[in-house]
């Protein structure tokens, strides 16, 4: 046992805990901040907004898959930290987030920035406590740790009370968590799929962001290539396997393109893995193949039959479960001819498609099109680069593959179902300290990136230099489209008053361009990247034009046309 603070004591279990960086901002200098200037090996990253560091953390946790923490101040700095921890819960990001509160000797009686942050985070989060003790901040940190790597990740808040975080105790020894401990699932369920799969003449499957957490991109791969089955994904799932691979083909629900719809709508079984199949990914539930099976594989029971009702539910690690799936497939059938028929006639069928795709794209047409934008980053960023969304009605386009492709493993960080406007903005800082060899790029709608942008100075300060694109319509345009559907009734949508970008890119320190015509597209894109890579973050100000939408989003907005009229 030691003698040390409350927040002494948090900093020794995080450093034993290898954790790196700490997001937020300091309030009163007693709360972690004093202690954490004597922590040589863990780096403050000082954000304008306890949002965005929120926000930082998350996409630091998914790209690394190690717990990220972000810190806040108590009253409204907890309550600016909560629509990162909202999203975090729907990425399922390992995030714990630290906050003092009110000193609990004066709990009730109204003392400074006294408010109830534990019912406020309690919904947010996988596990919210307060520590009333400081000889408890041990077991609440290796406790925090393993509950946020374990089981199905999500985030964790952790409070003191402002005498138990100052105040000195004796300290028990730290001892670290043991993080994700996997389990393998019932053996003659995965029996009974590996029959479906073998029978299956038209097989898909869709991997969600639980297949990337558990680390089963080799086992789809190799699962995929023996069935010649193709693969699909949710915005999350995304880098399973490189878009390049001949078997994959796009997401699935919103996003899917005209080769996913095809190959989903014919579909005889389908087979989810980590997906909690949520209303984006699933079309309001209303796309699903007429007729075919489902195989659920999630390592959540809460999951399992949440939605869509599996024939077969399998309860267990995706890695695993994968991996004993496709022995069970071999020995049960050994290798098919028509496996290997269905596999090259599905790379035929995408090679043709991205010809079409290609051409679409190169478009002199005004204004810009979106798809040109999208296509022309994946050219001139190419490999070695991380896409992190927003959800905007343009930037959908770099869902859509093969519009733009995700060519490295987990080269993309997708929101979750909250798709929280602003998290992909601020969440590249994130996603660029965590993956530092990594180009980074943001492609972000105009309403989204006023909301954080506040924080793009947080980039330059850490030597975190990536490129946000912001795709300007001069309006809220998903909401707009909204109101184009309702008799083009708008109201609230469009920014009469907008800032000078490339204005705000040079007093920020970044590279700044604006882009009006389609052949400055590429030109702009290598001057960002060339900035990216002498260190200096950018902004491109890309006016693009605000009808043009994709298939798949068109879709979307007319099967949630038809449920809102079913119940007028």
């Amino acid at each position: 046992m030691s003698k040390m603070t409350g927040w002494q004591a948090v900093l020794h279990a995080l450093k034993a805990e290898n954790i790196q960086y700490i997001f937020g901002m300091p309030g009163s200098a007693e709360d972690l901040y004093d202690a954490l200037y004597d922590q040589a090996d863990m780096q403050p990253i000082q954000v304008r907004h306890e949002a965005a560091g929120g926000f930082m953390a998350m996409a630091y946790a998914l790209m690394t898959g190690d717990p990220a923490v972000c810190f806040a101040t108590q009253g409204p700095g907890a309550a600016h930290l909560t629509a990162a921890l909202l999203e975090a819960r729907a990425t399922c990001a390992p995030v714990i987030a630290l906050c003092p509160t009110a000193d609990g000797r004066l709990e009730g009686k109204g003392a400074f920035q006294e408010t109830d942050q534990l019912s406020m985070m309690k919904p947010l989060t996988k596990w919210a406590v307060r520590v009333p003790h400081a000889e408890k901040i041990p077991w609440a940190i290796r406790r925090a740790i393993s509950l946020a790597t374990n089981g199905q990740p999500g985030p964790i808040y952790i409070e003191l009370p402002l005498e138990v975080g100052r105040g000195t105790a004796e300290i028990p020894e730290y001892l670290p968590a043991h993080r994700y401990i996997r389990s393998s699932a019932d053996l003659a369920r995965i029996i009974a799929a590996a029959f479906l799969l073998s029978e299956a003449k038209r097989p898909v499957l869709v991997a969600g962001g639980g297949a990337r957490r558990s680390g089963a991109h080799d086992e789809i791969k190799f699962l995929a290539e023996h069935l010649g089955m193709p693969v699909m994904t949710t915005p999350s799932g995304r880098g399973i396997i490189p878009e390049d691979h001949p078997l994959s083909i796009g997401q699935v629900g919103l996003y899917r393109t005209r080769l996913g719809m095809q190959a989903f709508e014919q579909a005889d079984l389908v087979i989810t893995v980590g997906s909690r199949n949520e209303e984006f990914q699933t079309g309001s539930w209303k796309i699903f193949p007429q007729g075919a099976r489902l195989v659920q594989i999630d390592i959540e029971s809460f999951e399992l039959g949440r939605n869509w009702i599996p024939d077969i539910p399998i309860l267990g690690d995706a890695k695993l479960v994968l991996g004993e799936l496709l022995m069970a497939v071999q020995t049960q059938t050994g290798t098919r001819p028509e496996w290997a028929e269905r596999r090259a006639e599905i790379s035929a069928a995408k090679q043709q498609y991205e010809v079409e795709i290609t051409n679409e794209c190169l478009t002199n047409e005004t204004p810009i099109k979106t798809r040109r934008v999208v296509y022309e980053l994946n050219q001139v960023f190419g490999k070695n680069t991380i896409l992190v969304n927003e959800n905007g009605s343009q930037d959908l386009w770099s869902y859509y593959s093969p519009y733009y492709k995700v060519l490295n493993r987990d080269g993309v960080v997708a929101p979750g179902e909250q798709t929280c406007m602003g998290g992909g903005v601020m969440g590249a800082v994130g996603a660029k300290l965590a993956r530092p060899e990594m180009q980074v790029v943001c492609l972000t709608g105009d309403g989204a990136f006023q909301m954080y942008n506040q924080d793009v100075p947080t980039a330059v300060q850490y030597g975190a230099p990536v490129t946000w694109i912001i795709l300007n319509t001069h309006s809220l345009g998903w909401t707009k489209y909204s109101q184009k559907l309702l008799g083009e009734r708008y109201i609230a949508v469009d920014f009469e008053v907008q800032p000078d970008f490339v204005s705000m890119a040079r007093a920020y320190q970044c590279y700044g361009e604006r882009v009006e015509e389609p052949w400055d597209i590429r030109p702009a894109l290598e001057r960002a990247l060339q900035a990216n890579r002498s260190g200096q973050p950018a902004i491109l100000d890309i006016l693009v034009d605000p009808e043009d939408h994709p298939e798949g989003f068109v879709e979307f907005k007319h099967l949630k046309d038809e449920k809102r009229k079913k119940y007028l």
